[in-house]
């Protein structure tokens, strides 16, 4: 009976080992909303680290973490990194394009509580009196984490985060 359970759970286990490598090699969260506000404005905000701390969810998750800003004053260039809480780990950002008034993408790197590399990408769309902003974060999808996205994706780990983020740069812009 032992030995048919153990059969049973290995049979199971590279099951799922095996599945697991056939995900997709990368990953893809978005996020969109409509800020009543130019997008001059908007993209001042996402374009100067200083001012995150106004609307980023992970600034609320660890109020004392330790921040470093370099580089650039904001644009491309500019540099943020933070140590802190499980919840917010450790990494840096730094943002490699902005591109007036249209879009800001920067590298997204990890340390804790794992190494990552990631791409975010900001894009904004003059919409009439409104500014369509959308919020994408993509990156390689590794042996480990599509194993680990079998039980929990990317979207549902971060897609909240940028619900909350973008309700709060909207909050900020529109005032």
């Amino acid at each position: 009976m032992f030995k048919t359970i153990a059969i049973v759970i290995v049979v199971l286990l590279a099951a799922v080992l095996l599945f697991a490598a056939t995900r997709p090699d990368t990953f893809r969260v978005q996020r969109a909303t409509t800020i009543k506000a130019p997008p001059e404005k908007v993209f001042a905000i996402l374009n100067d680290f200083h001012r995150w701390d106004a609307w980023s969810p992970w600034e609320k998750m660890d109020p004392t973490m330790k921040r470093t800003f370099s580089g650039a004053a904001n644009g491309k260039g500019a540099v943020y990194a933070w140590e802190g809480n499980s919840k917010v780990g450790q990494g840096r950002m730094e943002i490699t394009d902005a591109s007036s008034a249209s879009k800001v993408t920067l590298n997204l790197d990890f340390v804790k509580p794992f190494e990552a590399h990631h791409v975010v990408e900001f894009t904004l769309a003059a919409k009439g009196d409104a500014t369509d902003v959308t919020w994408a974060m993509h990156g390689p999808q590794p042996y480990l984490a599509k194993v680990m996205t079998l039980f929990c994706s990317m979207d549902n780990m971060v897609g909240k985060d940028f619900e909350t983020g973008l309700a709060d740069l909207k909050a900020i812009a529109e005032k």
